[in-house]
């Protein structure tokens, strides 16, 4: 699918409106953690989005208690590292809000290289402390199958509820 000269993203979705603060600001999307995976992108989405690899320091990737993936929450010793998408469609956005956990809020994060994005962060990071890292190696060897099946069905919901 071409990239989209980028509208603003919007929420189709009233009850989320987590995409709000990335309407005004049409900036991109910092992904860290199962969306770095291009299995699962094409699951949620149908392809594999434009991706540049960044880091973003104050920030830290943590596992999650009783939970296969990973939030994002702010740590001022930490750096994150993931991908920056920067030709998401706004109905890509939507697909995306819609798929991410309610204890995500849509966050700026300030990229090392200057500019800024936004990435689906922990709302309530506390109550996830004491954190402990993520592994993106672990994921893909012991849950990606899986979970790619979890997004498969997932998808199939999502486009018989619209």
């Amino acid at each position: 699918m071409p990239s989209t000269p980028s509208p603003a993203p919007r929420t189709n979705s009233p009850s989320s409106g987590r995409l709000d603060p990335a309407s005004a600001d049409p900036a991109p999307l910092f992904v860290y953690g199962s969306l770095l995976f291009p299995d699962v992108l094409r699951v949620l989405i149908d392809r594999d989005p434009h991706r540049v690899p960044v880091t973003v320091t104050g920030w830290q990737v943590i596992a999650l208690p009783e939970r296969i993936y990973p939030g994002l929450i702010r740590d001022q010793v930490a750096t994150a590292t993931g991908h920056l998408f920067d030709d998401l469609t706004e109905a890509e956005w939507s697909t995306l809000d819609a798929f991410e956990a309610d204890f995500y809020t849509v966050s700026r994060v300030d990229l090392d290289h200057g500019r800024h994005a936004w990435a689906y962060a922990c709302t309530e990071p506390a109550e996830f402390l004491p954190a402990q890292p993520w592994s993106p190696d672990e994921f893909a060897r012991d849950h990606l199958p899986s979970y790619v099946k979890r997004c498969t069905a997932w998808r199939r919901r999502h486009e018989q509820g619209r």
